[in-house]
């Protein structure tokens, strides 16, 4: 988009302000307002961002073995670009225009997948996909948290509701905002309903082009929360936030088309599973990398407790026909635009645009190698054993530990990304162990 092009556009739209940010290595959406006038000179000549956004973890605590900044590097700004094609309306802030920026060329998640995607289309591919997310609704504010109540919050909803009409209408004033509110902000959903638990609700994302469905994931998940907040309701994509239900997953959908998006490429319909040779290969990367690549899928600590048998949950690298017990279901209908895998190994905390690149950039690095996939699982995939059913990470410890030893994670996402977020990992794990936890209070503390 040219700038005065630009420019009739803000004015047509009775833009104020513009809000711009930039995802940092946890998925947490860092941005600052700014006039008309900054925001017209940065589009033309980009601006000045604090690197610390890659030098500090979610809870704004400095790392103590960055490499690509820190205190021996002073904390410089990075250049950062506008990009164009992001422009949203803000529905909820009057007057008000966001757009993302493209932040640290070699960490930055969001310049990680467009890297991705890039690779894809050399190989003569195109690349659709979209996530869909479990997130649990709460009667709290941060102020109640904060309080205290964070350690027994209280869910929006009573009782365990899956798929009930009846809910969704009781708090149809929300829901309906959701529904709009995304629509206008151009993160629509295809669908939003309940499932089993109180208060926890399904949204699934509809399908994009690479890039733009990283950024329709990522900025979802950040507009649930605003929507919510404005209904006195806090939002939580926590993997596991009690062991009482099962945990948030955060699936990813995807299919390679062809470079006009006029065919599917991963069909076959003269094959006795509908599967091309190309998906059999996607499949057989992803099935081969998975294990990997976890902790790019479940990014935290708390990731891992939802990895638990009889939850929905994968444990293990397996994949099968419509088998919702396998970390990859293969979707071969209705009709040959359907077929698509589904990576079910990732929870509702993922970075949506590290997962992406990872497994879009596993299937690719199958596509390349020309791996085979094993047998599917046919049944309970809990229950396999053998090399179609490798076992996953089990902590985050583990899967920081096999992602260090991977050559192939290299490959695909860069050894500059892939040391950068080594770092990182090891250290949350590191915070982690250090941490006295409630469990152990209340086990030790009178007893021992």
């Amino acid at each position: 988009m040219k700038l005065e092009t630009l420019k009739k556009k803000l004015e047509a739209d009775g833009i104020r302000r513009v809000k711009l940010g930039g995802f940092d290595i946890d998925g947490v959406l860092r941005g600052k307002y700014v006039s008309l006038e900054k925001f017209l000179s940065a589009a033309e000549k980009g601006l000045g961002f604090c690197d610390v956004v890659f030098g500090w973890d979610i809870s704004d605590v400095l790392y103590d073995e960055a490499k690509i900044t820190g205190w021996h590097t002073g904390y410089p700004d990075l250049h950062a670009t506008v990009d164009l094609s992001t422009y949203r309306v803000i529905p909820w802030e009057p007057d008000t225009a966001a757009f993302l920026l493209r932040l640290h060329p070699d960490v930055g998640p969001r310049n990680l997948l467009e890297r991705v995607e890039k690779q894809a289309e050399a190989m003569g591919l195109a690349v659709r996909a979209g996530a869909e997310f479990e997130f649990f609704l709460f009667r709290e504010t941060p102020e109640t948290l904060a309080s205290g109540s964070i350690a027994r919050p209280q869910p929006m909803d009573p009782g365990m509701f899956g798929y009930s009409w009846l809910r969704t209408s009781q708090a149809s004033d929300l829901m309906h905002d959701l529904l709009d509110g995304c629509e206008r902000f151009d993160v629509p959903m295809e669908g939003l309903h309940t499932e089993t638990g109180p208060g926890v609700y399904e949204a699934a994302m509809k399908a994009r082009t690479l890039l733009a469905a990283g950024d329709h994931a990522a900025l979802f998940k950040t507009a649930v929360k605003e929507i919510a907040a404005r209904h006195g309701v806090v939002a939580s994509f926590m993997a596991k936030w009690t062991l009482d239900y099962p945990g948030c997953s955060g699936h990813l959908h995807q299919s390679l088309w062809d470079p006009e998006g006029k065919r599917n490429l991963f069909h076959d319909p003269k094959d006795p599973l509908g599967m091309s040779k190309l998906f059999r290969h996607y499949i057989g990367g992803q099935q081969r990398l998975l294990p990997e690549l976890m902790a790019c899928l479940a990014p935290t600590v708390n990731s891992y407790k939802r990895l638990v048998e009889g939850t929905w949950a994968p444990l293990n690298a397996s994949w099968g026909l419509e088998n919702r017990t396998c970390a990859l279901r293969v979707i071969t209908g209705p009709g040959a635009s359907a077929t698509r895998v589904e990576v079910r190994a990732g929870g509702a905390d993922i970075n949506p645009y590290v997962a992406f690149a990872a497994t879009v950039g596993a299937g690719l690095y199958g596509i390349e190698h020309g791996l085979e996939p094993t047998a599917p699982v046919e049944g309970n995939a809990y229950e396999a054993r053998g090399p179609k059913a490798r076992p996953l990470p089990r902590t985050l410890k583990e899967a920081t530990a096999a992602l260090k030893r991977s050559k192939a994670a290299r490959e695909i996402l860069g050894e500059e990304f892939v040391e950068h977020y080594l770092i990182t990992r090891t250290w949350e794990v590191r915070e982690f162990e250090r941490a006295v936890t409630d469990w152990e209070l209340k086990r030790y503390f009178e007893a021992v």
